[in-house]
């Protein structure tokens, strides 16, 4: 993380497996609620349902979302 920037660096992501919304949050800086009004409008990756409680995203689909790629 850099020291003027509360946003870790991209390279802290994991290359593969899954992220709780909390984690993905801390490198794509918006409000829970703006995450998942665009989730809702496909500006974000959809998520996958692991358990009834339990939502995750590929650490893939938020490193194509980092560096601006479309998947």
């Amino acid at each position: 993380m850099s020291k003027d920037s509360k946003v870790p660096d991209v390279q802290e992501l994991p290359q593969t497996g899954l992220l709780r919304i909390k984690q993905v949050l801390r490198f794509v800086p918006v409000s829970r609620s703006n995450w998942w009004e665009g989730v809702k409008e496909g500006r974000y990756p959809q998520p996958r349902k692991i358990s009834p409680r339990v939502t995750c995203w590929l650490a893939e689909d938020i490193r194509a979302l980092i560096s601006g790629v479309q998947s």
